[in-house]
């Protein structure tokens, strides 16, 4: 059997949550060992990330070690077959720069503030 992978996610980012939940779900039914944790649960203590940090990015721990980022969508894309494919596809030469910008540069910071917003106001 192959290495677990585990997630580090955002449960309190409605699109975060929803992203992740698809892939949980798709990762369960084919018994695939993927594990993921919500960065509000108890489990984040033990990837040694402060909430803050967990909430900028996705998180991925596999084969012991620690990504965040594409690279961390990456890993993750390449456990299950319907998206090996695109974590192919976001590791060529011209498209994982842009990935990368795109991922760094415009999504994380844009789902972050939002995550700030929501925490500002509960």
């Amino acid at each position: 059997m192959p290495p677990e992978t585990r997630v580090l996610y955002n449960s309190e980012c409605p699109i975060c949550d929803a992203e992740i939940c698809h892939y949980a779900r798709y990762t369960e039914k084919r018994d695939l060992p993927v594990r993921y944790d919500a960065l509000n649960s108890d489990a984040r203590e033990s990837w040694g990330i402060d909430p803050d940090t967990a909430a900028r990015r996705l998180h991925v721990l596999h084969d012991g070690q620690l990504y965040d980022g594409i690279p961390a969508f990456r890993i993750l894309w390449a456990q299950m077959p319907r998206y090996r494919m695109l974590a192919w596809l976001t590791g060529l030469p011209l498209l994982r720069p842009l990935a990368t910008v795109t991922y760094d540069h415009v999504l994380a910071p844009w789902l972050y503030r939002r995550h700030l917003k929501r925490m500002a106001r509960a």
